[in-house]
């Protein structure tokens, strides 16, 4: 794992534990995010779409088995979800903006379902201007939720309905890979969703995207 990330990181969680400190924990967490969205926003900026779409280590076992185009996805779906099914309890970016028709999308999940070829055409399916417009305005809006915490609301749980909620939107699918994630989900509590997804599960997909584009990148 990168140093300067993970150092971040492991402070982000040190500071988030304490209530004389959890405030310099959010922005810390800010920090982390807005460093780790400059190597999201570099990849627009040098990769082609062909780059985007590649998927070098189709065989191997790890996050690095994807695409960035589908990492992307990935990351910030469920992001949306959580930040807004669960947390806040109010409607996902990708609802409020039309995103499934302007990212062209054949899905509306988290992609957790997608293997190996499935993942190449779902990522070659989509609109990169689209999926980076959602993609910022996911991070916009939990950045803002965020700063709103108070450190009571840290050690929140999801409400038990909420699950119905969250199965009634279709947002997570019913295959063996994907449907886990709503336990997982609901057996944290809101500092433990901070970690995953808002900051370790950034890093981890980043990381890999970053092994993937040493590969195809010329």
């Amino acid at each position: 794992m990168n140093k300067e990330w993970s150092e971040l990181n492991k402070t982000v969680q040190s500071r988030l534990k304490k209530k004389d400190t959890y405030a310099e924990g959010i922005d810390t967490l800010i920090d982390l995010r807005n460093t780790l969205w400059d190597t999201i926003i570099s990849f627009k900026e040098e990769l082609s779409r062909e780059e985007f779409c590649a998927i070098p280590y189709i065989n191997a076992a790890g996050y690095h088995s994807k695409t960035i185009a589908y990492s992307l996805w990935h990351i910030f779906r469920i992001e949306d979800i959580v930040a807004h099914t669960l947390i806040r309890e109010d409607e996902q970016i990708f609802f409020q903006g039309d995103y499934k028709k302007r990212i062209g999308s054949p899905i509306i999940t988290t992609g957790n379902e997608l293997v190996k070829e499935e993942i190449a055409e779902f990522s070659n399916k989509l609109d990169l201007d689209e999926l980076y417009a959602y993609i910022s305005e996911v991070k916009l809006s939990t950045d803002s939720m965020l700063k709103d915490l108070t450190y009571e609301d840290l050690k929140k749980k999801i409400p038990d309905e909420t699950k119905d909620q969250l199965k009634s939107l279709h947002v997570v699918s019913e295959d063996e890979n994907a449907v886990w994630l709503i336990d997982y989900w609901f057996n944290k509590d809101v500092r433990g969703l901070i970690q995953m997804p808002f900051s370790r599960h950034w890093i981890m997909h980043i990381e890999a995207c970053l092994r993937i584009k040493d590969r195809v990148h010329t």
